[in-house]
């Protein structure tokens, strides 16, 4: 089986979505999301590229993308930040939306 990095995340938004414009052009939205774990919480920051991003905070959400983890510089200090880069991110109240993304997850699996 070859290497892969596919991630799935259910859980509530806790952020409203912080959308940031790069000298590239794109755009980046970032949102947190929480997780329910037998132990506690655990929140999940997700990055969406180039996308609108139309969920807010309280709402129920599915994300699936990649774990990546980046490295950048802020007050002379190299710093790195892990999160998941969706390709989708939908309200789990939308059926539909929910069965295409997991879909998506599941065909990058048996690639």
């Amino acid at each position: 089986m070859d290497d892969l990095n596919v991630a799935v995340v259910c859980g509530t938004v806790t952020s409203e979505p912080r959308t940031r414009e790069l000298p590239s052009g794109s755009t980046v939205t970032q949102v947190e999301v929480s997780t329910r774990l037998d132990d506690g919480t655990c929140s999940v920051p997700i990055v969406v590229v180039d996308a609108a991003v139309t969920v807010g905070t309280g709402d129920q959400v599915v994300a699936v993308g990649r774990v990546v983890r980046r490295f950048f510089r802020a007050g002379g200090v190299t710093q790195s930040r892990t999160e998941l880069v969706a390709t989708k991110l939908v309200r789990a109240s939308n059926r539909r939306s929910v069965e295409r993304a997991l879909r998506l997850a599941s065909d990058e699996l048996v690639r």
